[in-house]
């Protein structure tokens, strides 16, 4: 009976000990884990409006009910997370897509003021190497950039729209990704427009 109280109270002295630590440390990273988190974002849309300056960037309130409609009307599992104006140069809208093939795609969308898209950012993104984690590559993002249209279908699964060219070997990830971009311009029309 003796040594389990005294197991227990090393065990319990440990995990206070570990608690702690892990409470301290939290403390430490917080600011420069945001700090780097806002910088990643504000690069991300320099990117997709690199003309503009980052004072050019305003936020706005994100119309939940809105993104809501646009989601259940697109069949996704998406949420708008940020919406930006670019003076009158357009908007930039974030988006998170929860079907890709290795979970959450986070993209920035740029769609100028007629609708068309100047360019997309992928923000965070954890597809398998050499086959989803090519979305982040030229090839695949830039066919999204300078089209004006209403909604991307991913060409293998036909469909109304501007065909997209899905990544060899990683469909879902390519319907994950024009998932996103389809919400942001759902956004787009219905809010921002």
């Amino acid at each position: 009976m003796n040594k389990i109280v005294k197991n227990a109270a090393i065990l319990t002295a440990i995990t206070l000990i570990s608690g702690l630590l892990l409470g301290i440390v939290y403390e430490i990273t917080k600011d420069p884990i945001a700090q780097a988190q806002d910088a990643a974002k504000k690069e991300a849309w320099q990117a997709v409006f690199p003309e503009a300056s980052l004072d050019d960037f305003e936020p706005m309130e994100v119309d939940a009910d809105a993104a809501e409609a646009v989601v259940g009307e697109l069949g996704v599992q998406a949420t708008v997370d940020e919406v930006c104006s670019v003076g009158d140069t357009g908007y930039i809208v974030t988006v998170t897509d929860a079907e890709g093939y290795g979970g959450n795609i986070q993209i920035t969308v740029g769609i100028t003021s007629d609708g068309t898209v100047n360019g997309i950012s992928i923000l965070s993104i954890s597809e398998t190497a050499g086959l989803g984690m090519r979305a982040t590559e030229p090839e695949f993002y830039t066919q999204y950039e300078g089209v004006q249209t209403e909604k991307f279908v991913v060409s293998k699964d036909g469909g109304d729209g501007e065909p997209i060219d899905a990544l060899s070997g990683a469909t879902i990830t390519s319907r994950a990704v024009t998932g996103a971009v389809n919400t942001a311009l759902g956004y787009f029309s219905s809010v921002l427009l």
